[in-house]
């Protein structure tokens, strides 16, 4: 409401003697834009301390706004150094918990214990392997994903010991930052992510002399593995700085390398173009195939090399497929909301295939951020009573957030209030900026295994066509990306029944049609228990696939692909629930790729075969696939 909403009876007649007060004009400063969702307040009512009659003594809307710029800015600025990471959440966590420890004095005795007798086992590993010059029985095991000293060099003393003594020092410090009565889930699991992330920098395989795989190759090379290093690091540097992708991914270019199914583009608006592909068969299934994926990267990881594009197997299988190909938002596209992105997105593609394709039914697939995207669009269309979907499909996609991994480390009021004012200064959430907090999450990974191999062994990883599309980033506009956060992550509207559409909110409750939803088992993203709960929110038929491999490799998994397997089962809308373990413990595994489960699911659920459509319906095609959008940078 504005200042002259609803006024009081005495403000009314004080307003008829007294002169109107000053007006200052509106700044030309920066201007403001408000989160999405941000509330309006009514002018207070007078009080004891301030007569109804009293002059308006609001702050000038010219101090606001230049408070409010200044804030912002202030909190950019910060965020550039922090990659998008709130140094008042952190603080916050950190004293929630040192609060906590502080007064907890029996967990601050079980800590001493605990080193005491750390550090007795690590000196009694230590003498006993100098004394007997061979390896003995260690003290700890790393965790299973921690490779870092698999070697056999790191079997032999004195390297043995200072692996033992990180680990140990880890598991103390794990047991520190852990298990504190009191302190809240979220602030306990900052705590424990962020000591991890500073101990993880001081691994002795981080630095040559305390890393004997470096040591040896460096004795075997005459230190030319370090020269070469420092000759990646200048590269990597160089190309960073100017704005260049990593080293190698000139071997993979779009519409040249990968992205080369054939098709058109068959329709074009701010947002999106929509590819529709060639067919491979002589006839087709009736149904076609309307692809929504993530526009936080590009559409072509499912239209990858030939030999492992999605596009190409599905066309194979005798289906048209469309594929949505999201642009890449700019300053210039701020204030795109979710909602556009649902109407100028998945509702004008389906429009579209309508146009070429009339009285088809659609099989429509969603993968990740899309995924979510499409359940929202189908819970709408089933309420508006909206029948073109057959099936739904949904790739690694969450529609509950309550347990979206570690990425709800980075999930709180303080955090999204400094991500906000980060993205409201650019207009968009950047590549870098969105690619650290990922890394993040898997440092050992990303971060210190690249550093160690690249600058320290000397060694290049030769690139795929995977990590050339993982380095080709896309943005994310201000309006959506906090909308998406606050409503989805935070708040958590679309489980429980409140995310609007409209004048009225959607449920999942509502999708009648059958559905088909994958997870993986190593999704630091979507993790597979977060996707497994599609169960409790819907009530239809679903058919649950759990494959091997992470939210990326594990999605792009074409037949002949070595060491994948799933499970699988379908439930009917009224069956009992079972739990995602439970159901994890029961379900027995199938070797190879889930692929030819998924294409055999939706012919089961498709009509007979048809000729297949005119490539483009009749319609001038704008231009080959991939189009344009895909190739801005």
């Amino acid at each position: 409401m504005d200042e002259q909403t609803f006024p009081t009876v005495m403000e009314a007649d004080a307003a008829a003697v007294q002169p109107a007060p000053f007006q200052h004009p509106v700044p030309v400063v920066m201007p403001v834009a408000q989160p999405p969702s941000a509330p309006q307040t009514a002018r207070p009512l007078p009080t004891d301390f301030e007569p109804a009659d009293a002059p308006d003594r609001r702050d000038a809307y010219a101090v606001t706004a230049l408070g409010d710029v200044i804030d912002r800015a202030q909190h950019a600025a910060v965020a550039r150094l922090t990659m998008g990471l709130s140094p008042t959440a952190l603080m916050q966590a950190y004293m929630d918990w040192a609060i906590h420890l502080a007064s907890q004095p029996g967990k601050r005795l079980q800590l001493i214990d605990k080193a005491m007798r750390k550090s007795t086992r690590l000196a009694q590993y230590a003498t006993s392997g100098a004394l007997k010059g061979e390896p003995c029985d260690p003290c700890i095991k790393p965790l299973p994903q921690d490779h870092r000293f698999d070697g056999a060099d790191w079997q032999k003393w004195p390297f043995n010991v200072m692996s033992q003594a990180f680990l140990l020092n880890q598991q103390w410090w794990h047991n520190a930052t852990t298990g504190l009565r009191g302190v809240s889930k979220q602030h306990e699991k900052m705590v424990e992510f962020a000591s991890r992330q500073v101990l993880d920098m001081f691994a002795p395989s981080n630095f040559p002399f305390t890393n004997p795989e470096v040591m040896r190759k460096t004795l075997e090379t005459g230190g030319q593995n370090l020269a070469a290093g420092f000759q990646n690091f200048l590269q990597d540097w160089e190309r960073k700085q100017s704005g260049k992708k990593p080293v190698g991914t000139e071997n993979f270019v779009v519409g040249r390398d990968v992205a080369v199914t054939p098709g058109k583009v068959v329709y074009r608006n701010r947002l999106i173009e929509l590819i529709q592909y060639a067919p491979a068969t002589a006839e087709v299934r009736p149904e076609p195939i309307l692809i929504v994926p993530a526009w936080i990267m590009k559409y072509y990881i499912l239209d990858l090399s030939p030999h492992n594009s999605m596009v190409k197997y599905l066309t194979s299988q005798g289906f048209t497929v469309y594929m949505i190909s999201w642009k890449n938002p700019d300053a210039d596209d701020r204030d795109l909301s979710m909602e556009d992105y649902r109407t100028l997105g998945v509702m004008a593609a389906l429009d579209r295939i309508g146009e070429i394709e009339p009285e088809r039914k659609v099989h429509a697939v969603g993968y990740c951020l899309g995924g979510t995207l499409l359940s929202i669009a189908a819970a709408a269309m089933a309420r508006d009573h909206d029948e073109r979907l057959q099936t739904v499909t949904l790739l690694a996609a969450q529609t509950d957030f309550t347990e979206a991994g570690e990425m709800m480390l980075f999930i709180n009021e303080s955090q999204l209030a400094f991500l906000d004012d980060m993205m409201w200064e650019q207009g968009f959430l950047d590549t870098t900026q969105m690619a650290g907090a990922f890394q993040m999450l898997r440092s050992n990974d990303l971060v210190w295994s690249y550093l160690t191999r690249n600058y320290l062994m000397g060694e290049r990883e030769p690139m795929n066509d995977l990590m050339a599309w993982n380095a080709d980033a896309t943005r994310m506009p201000y309006r959506m990306h906090s909308e998406y956060l606050h409503k989805l992550f935070l708040n958590n509207e679309l489980a429980e029944g409140r995310y609007m559409v409209g004048d009225r909110p959607v449920a999942l409750t509502d999708i009648r049609v059958p559905i088909f939803a994958v997870g993986t088992e190593r999704d630091h993203v979507a993790p597979w228990r977060s996707t497994f709960k599609i169960h409790r929110l819907t009530e239809t038929e679903v058919t649950y696939l759990l494959t091997t491999g992470g939210h990326n490799a594990g999605i792009v998994s074409e037949p002949n692909h070595r060491r994948r397997s799933y499970r699988v089962t379908t439930t009917a809308g009224d069956a009992l629930h079972v739990d995602a373990d439970t159901w994890a413990a029961t379900v027995s595994h199938k070797e190879g790729s889930w692929w030819p489960e998924w294409s055999g699911w939706l012919s089961n659920r498709s009509g007979g075969w048809v000729a297949p459509p005119g490539l483009v319906g009749g319609y001038g095609a704008f231009a080959d696939a991939p189009g344009r959008y895909v190739l801005a940078p």
